[in-house]
């Protein structure tokens, strides 16, 4: 079907005039003369092909085809008033849809306050949650299926994608209660070498597994890891079973096992970052929204994550 070519100009000269019903009156609303609101009214009977008005002198009256019309013409008007509000909104970051990616053991540090600040700020703004690890963050900001990450331990040889990091960690060892080790307050890493290990799979967190076994070499062994998981909390649950140790970001002690012992490991200057991640390239300003509420209002993090009181750290933006 063919599209009227209607102005909006007519269509809001003829939706005034029909609820005044009087031409002075109308010109007046709309800043008008009469005679460019006659003009106006004319030019749309001539494109409908039948009179809109009747015109007596000092009555002006709907014809049955001008109230057949006037309904579809405020829904026009409407319409399009919502569409421009709405297209503004999403224009300036004020609504609009963000997908979110998060580390599930970020549901313990960061990730509730950035959440509930970014959603006082932005109420209009509606929020996609995706729990999912690391790598298969980043490959969904390559394939955009989500516009934000936020992740442990970033790629370094990533070149399409900002990361900011907004936490800093230390490690703790995760041991079972009745392990030896379990009654210090805290552990050589060496002191690990003859424990079995239960990590997650390299391919879901690919630098963060590398940093531990490296941490591990330093301290003179090679972990024998003998099961993986893929969530902390479950690689807690297996240790819990005696099934073996593990090295966990400290944010992890706040998954309460009876069976479960965190204790600080020596030496302790390694650190696990969290950062936030998205593409260079993307121009959504909600993107930007998001990247400022970070820099500018941080939210209080987890107490228990170290020697950091507010595990947010501002740096300087996208690159």
């Amino acid at each position: 079907m063919e599209r009227p070519e209607l102005p909006l100009p007519q269509l809001h000269a003829f939706v005034v005039l029909a609820e005044e019903l009087h031409f002075g009156h109308a010109a007046a609303r709309l800043g008008i003369a009469q005679p460019p609101l006659s003009q106006q009214i004319r030019r749309l009977e001539d494109k409908v092909g039948h009179a809109l008005f009747t015109r007596a002198p000092g009555r002006v009256a709907l014809t049955p085809a001008g109230s057949e019309l006037l309904p579809a013409a405020r829904r026009a008007l409407t319409d399009l008033t919502d569409g421009l509000a709405a297209a503004r909104a999403v224009g300036s970051g004020q609504a609009g849809r963000l997908r979110i990616g998060f580390a599930a053991s970020l549901a313990l540090t960061v990730l509730p306050g950035l959440l509930r600040t970014f959603r006082h700020r932005f109420p209009g703004v509606h929020l996609d949650i995706h729990e999912m690890t690391s790598a298969p963050q980043v490959a969904a900001l390559h394939d955009r299926t989500i516009d934000i990450g936020l992740l442990r331990e970033p790629p370094t040889d990533e070149t399409a994608l900002g990361f900011r990091t907004v936490l800093s960690e230390p490690f703790v060892a995760v041991l079972p209660s009745a392990h030896p080790l379990a009654t210090h307050r805290t552990v050589r890493l060496a002191q690990l070498a003859d424990s079995p290990f239960v990590l997650l799979p390299r391919a879901v967190g690919p630098t963060l597994y590398d940093q531990i076994i490296g941490l591990c070499a330093a301290a003179g062994f090679s972990p024998q890891v003998v099961q993986h998981a893929v969530e902390w909390q479950t690689v807690c649950a297996l240790v819990e079973t005696g099934l073996g140790v593990s090295l966990a970001p400290a944010s992890i002690r706040r998954i309460r096992l009876k069976g479960v012992a965190f204790r600080g490991i020596e030496p302790g200057t390694a650190r696990t970052r969290v950062a936030v991640a998205w593409r260079e390239d993307d121009h959504n300003p909600l993107v930007a929204r998001l990247l400022e509420t970070i820099s500018q209002d941080p939210p209080d993090g987890p107490q228990d994550c170290g020697p950091f009181d507010r595990p947010w750290r501002r740096d300087s933006g996208p690159r």
